[in-house]
Protein backbone atom coordinates (compact mmCIF):
# COMPACT_ATOMS: atom_id res chain seq x y z
CA UNK A 1 0.00 0.00 0.00
CA UNK A 2 1.53 3.64 -0.57
CA UNK A 3 1.87 6.02 1.71
CA UNK A 4 -1.20 8.06 0.74
CA UNK A 5 -3.55 5.00 0.81
CA UNK A 6 -2.10 3.87 3.87
CA UNK A 7 -2.65 7.49 5.61
CA UNK A 8 -6.49 7.62 4.18
CA UNK A 9 -7.12 4.00 5.67
CA UNK A 10 -5.28 5.47 8.76
CA UNK A 11 -8.07 8.46 8.99
CA UNK A 12 -11.10 6.02 7.87
CA UNK A 13 -9.67 3.59 11.18
CA UNK A 14 -9.90 6.46 13.23
CA UNK A 15 -13.38 7.84 11.86
CA UNK A 16 -14.43 4.66 13.06
CA UNK A 17 -13.13 4.87 16.29
CA UNK A 18 -13.66 8.24 17.17
CA UNK A 19 -17.60 7.55 18.29
CA UNK A 20 -16.91 5.47 21.11
CA UNK A 21 -13.95 7.76 22.30
CA UNK A 22 -16.58 11.16 22.12
CA UNK A 23 -19.08 8.75 24.03
CA UNK A 24 -16.52 8.79 27.04
CA UNK A 25 -16.42 12.59 26.12
CA UNK A 26 -13.22 12.19 24.93
CA UNK A 27 -11.64 12.53 21.07
CA UNK A 28 -9.21 12.13 18.56
CA UNK A 29 -7.08 14.34 16.09
CA UNK A 30 -4.50 12.67 13.45
CA UNK A 31 -1.51 14.47 13.26
CA UNK A 32 0.48 12.30 10.61
CA UNK A 33 2.22 9.76 9.20
CA UNK A 34 5.65 9.58 8.78
CA UNK A 35 8.51 6.27 8.78
CA UNK A 36 5.39 3.85 9.37
CA UNK A 37 4.18 5.57 12.44
CA UNK A 38 1.45 7.23 13.03
CA UNK A 39 0.99 9.99 15.35
CA UNK A 40 -2.29 11.46 17.05
CA UNK A 41 -3.36 13.91 19.58
CA UNK A 42 -6.14 12.41 22.52
CA UNK A 43 -8.84 15.13 23.36
CA UNK A 44 -11.27 16.11 25.68
CA UNK A 45 -11.41 13.15 28.41
CA UNK A 46 -9.23 10.79 26.47
CA UNK A 47 -5.97 13.20 27.06
CA UNK A 48 -5.85 12.67 31.24
CA UNK A 49 -7.80 9.22 31.16
CA UNK A 50 -5.71 6.81 33.53
CA UNK A 51 -6.89 4.00 30.62
CA UNK A 52 -5.20 6.28 27.96
CA UNK A 53 -2.67 3.68 27.49
CA UNK A 54 -4.76 0.64 27.15
CA UNK A 55 -7.01 2.88 24.92
CA UNK A 56 -4.10 3.83 22.63
CA UNK A 57 -2.14 0.17 22.39
CA UNK A 58 -5.00 -2.05 22.62
CA UNK A 59 -7.80 0.04 20.54
CA UNK A 60 -6.36 2.48 18.58
CA UNK A 61 -3.16 0.93 17.54
CA UNK A 62 -4.61 -2.68 17.58
CA UNK A 63 -7.33 -1.56 15.05
CA UNK A 64 -4.52 0.02 12.77
CA UNK A 65 -2.05 -2.39 12.87
CA UNK A 66 -4.77 -4.90 11.80
CA UNK A 67 -5.47 -3.33 8.83
CA UNK A 68 -2.23 -1.83 8.06
CA UNK A 69 0.30 -4.44 8.68
CA UNK A 70 3.31 -2.37 8.14
CA UNK A 71 2.55 0.45 10.83
CA UNK A 72 5.17 0.34 13.17
CA UNK A 73 3.26 1.93 16.29
CA UNK A 74 1.01 5.00 17.18
CA UNK A 75 2.28 7.66 19.06
CA UNK A 76 0.20 10.20 21.14
CA UNK A 77 1.61 13.61 20.62
CA UNK A 78 0.06 14.95 23.78
CA UNK A 79 2.28 13.19 26.15
CA UNK A 80 5.36 14.48 24.43
CA UNK A 81 6.13 18.09 26.09
CA UNK A 82 8.42 19.55 23.61
CA UNK A 83 6.47 19.26 20.93
CA UNK A 84 9.33 17.27 19.05
CA UNK A 85 6.83 14.97 16.52
CA UNK A 86 5.45 18.20 15.07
Amino acid sequence: MKKIKEEQKIKEIIDKLRPFLISDGGNIEFIKYENNIVYIKMLGACAGCELIDFTLKEGIEGAIKEEIPSVKEVINITEIQNNQYL
